[in-house]
């Protein structure tokens, strides 16, 4: 159990809690299941506008005390005890009883002060209880930010007991939302098969309209002869039948019915993907870019959200931090930055933020608890072994312990709380060697060179290792791809790229390794491809807009606004092959 202690606008002063607890100056009893207590009418007025009515619309003046029912004594003394003090104890045992009970006597303070501590306490297996607790005593902000929990965190959700507990009309409304965060359409055909199993004679009845919030044209069409059609639950709804006969006929246009045209159909209309990866700058036609593009990854589509007011910049670092993304250091062809500038993905208006020590382009870039690092780079003169983090709070760089090796054009990562880099230039020779920082000891340790010499590279944390992607290695740009064991200080070869790449983005989005544009040896390229682990393949996905290298990359989530980060539903065409099609037709 926890305890909240909280001051309410108003400061009550400890001697109105000394002159209650002597029993002066009292003109009241509250009595609750035959517990007393002695109190200043107006001090609990000013708590409650319940005890104000109480108090002033009493047809007996002279009334001294007051039965208050419906609630326990242990209640009653918390809300006493808070509106002498301006505190209260809230625990994991108390705290819906107590909320129930500030509802009950519109004490809002408490009210607010419980549904905090209740939305902390969020996890999946109390969500849905919480959020269906919430009808019953009404806390909106507490409400919503339930909801919000079950729509983003859906895949935990649904092994809790509590999700079997929806009503149809709750599970209806869940299912039929755009930002819904399932990667795949098949986990809500699955779900909703399985509430319907948990009570199959009272729910089979509610089968077809839920089915229409299923979006079945994302799903491929042998996946829903053999999971749906085949189902006994199904085969025994006609509708339901003739339903997804009609998908197969009309979105995977199997059989002599011809592409419906026009507007996406509602049932392949992708859902918003929860994170977007933005690219960012780089190099493109012989120049810096401003550009900047967002990846759909639920469309398989990139969007233009670039601010045209912004300087262009390239070989520079990117991070997404407090709902912020910053860019750092880089180059525009003739200055190199000491500058990091804080771009508001509400507003998509940048500012400039507290400098670095050093000009760094080339530069490493990643976060880990609450900071910024940047590690290496080049001035101008000099590669750097320097490393430095920002701290937002305070808008300052501190210098850290420098690296072993200097190290420009390297790449960098995090995982279970170290900092990893590695290759890059040393100003001589690309480097094979590996490096991590330990900000607990401020100490960097050599590990297991890569099997490669990689400059251009790129470094991710994906599947529990490092990995270490393309590059070039003195001689040619690279496809191939070796991850770290940080177990067993060792490196292995993975599955290589489809195509050779060097100074290019990277990120994990969806539980997938994606890599985005770059120079291929001969050119600078649009194009972007993802490493799946489970298959240890790499697949093609939409090329960018722009042709460039020399960018950065950054995963972004949380947004309010997110629709203007994604393509719009509507204008998606019809023919556009859903995820699943596009697994099913790799995998064959």
């Amino acid at each position: 159990s926890l305890a909240t202690l909280c001051q309410p606008p108003y400061k009550s002063s400890s001697v109105y809690n000394e002159l209650r607890s002597e029993g002066q100056f009292c003109d009241a009893i509250i009595k609750v299941e035959d517990v007393e207590f002695p109190v200043h009418r107006v001090i609990l007025c000013n708590c409650t506008p319940y005890f104000r009515a109480l108090f002033t619309h009493c047809s007996d003046p002279d009334k001294q005390v007051f039965n208050i029912p419906g609630l326990s004594s242990e209640m009653m003394a918390l809300i006493i005890n808070f509106a002498y003090t301006g505190s209260v104890s809230i625990t994991g045992e108390n705290v819906v009883e107590l909320l129930m009970a500030a509802d009950q006597f519109n004490a809002m303070d408490i009210v607010k002060l419980c549904s905090d501590f209740l939305g902390e306490q969020l996890c999946p297996e109390n969500c849905v209880g919480i959020w269906q607790f919430t009808k019953v005593c009404l806390s909106p902000e507490l409400r919503a930010k339930a909801y919000h929990y079950i729509i983003n965190n859906f895949k935990q959700v649904v092994l809790e007991e509590e999700f079997l507990q929806l009503t149809v009309e709750e599970l209806a409304d869940i299912l039929d939302r755009d930002d819904l965060n399932v990667q795949l359409e098949t986990t809500v055909y699955e779900v909703l098969t399985k509430w319907i199993s948990h009570v199959p004679a009272e729910r089979k009845q509610h089968l077809t309209a839920l089915l229409h919030k299923v979006r079945l044209g994302l799903m491929t069409s042998d996946y829903l002869k053999d999971n749906l059609l085949s189902s006994e639950l199904v085969g025994a709804n006609s509708e339901c039948v003739s339903m997804i006969s009609n998908v197969i006929l009309d979105i995977h246009g199997l059989g002599s019915r011809p592409f419906m045209s026009g507007l996406c159909h509602p049932l392949a209309r992708p859902r918003l993907p929860h994170s977007i990866l933005l690219a960012i700058g780089g190099w493109s036609g012989g120049d810096p870019t401003n550009g900047i593009e967002a990846y759909d990854c639920r469309a398989n589509r990139w969007v233009n959200v670039t601010n045209n007011l912004e300087c262009p910049r390239a070989y520079h670092g990117a991070a997404f931090l407090n709902g912020y993304v910053y860019f750092i250091g880089g180059f525009d062809r003739v200055e190199h930055f000491s500058s990091v500038r804080r771009f508001d993905l509400t507003t998509r208006a940048c500012n400039e933020v507290g400098p670095m020590h050093f000009r760094r382009c080339y530069v490493s870039v990643t976060v880990l608890n609450g900071f910024i690092y940047a590690l290496g780079g080049y001035d101008g003169h000099v590669r750097l072994s320097s490393a430095e983090r920002y701290q937002p709070e305070i808008n300052q760089w501190s210098l850290i312990a420098p690296m072993h090796e200097q190290r420009s054009d390297a790449s960098c990562t995090t995982l279970n709380n170290r900092i990893y880099i590695c290759g890059g230039f040393n100003g001589n020779e690309c480097l094979q060697t590996a490096e991590y920082y330990n900000p607990e000891s401020n100490q960097w340790t050599m590990i297991s060179p890569m099997n490669s010499r990689r400059s251009g590279i790129g470094v991710i944390a994906y599947a529990d290792h490092v990995f270490a992607v393309g590059g070039f290695d003195g001689n040619n740009r690279l496809r191939t791809a070796e991850a770290y064991n940080p177990h067993s200080n060792t490196w292995n070869l993975v599955s290589s790229m489809l195509t050779p790449r060097s100074n290019f983005g990277i990120e994990v989005i969806d539980d997938r390794l994606f890599v985005v544009g770059g120079f291929n040896g001969f050119t600078t390229t649009s194009n972007v491809e993802y490493y799946d682990a489970l298959t240890n393949e790499w697949y093609e996905a939409c090329d960018m807009e722009i042709f460039r290298s020399a960018l950065s990359c950054c995963v972004v989530s949380g947004l309010c606004n997110m629709t203007e980060y994604t393509f719009p539903r509507d204008f998606l065409p019809l023919a556009n092959v859903p995820e699943e099609a596009m697994e099913s037709a790799e995998s064959t």
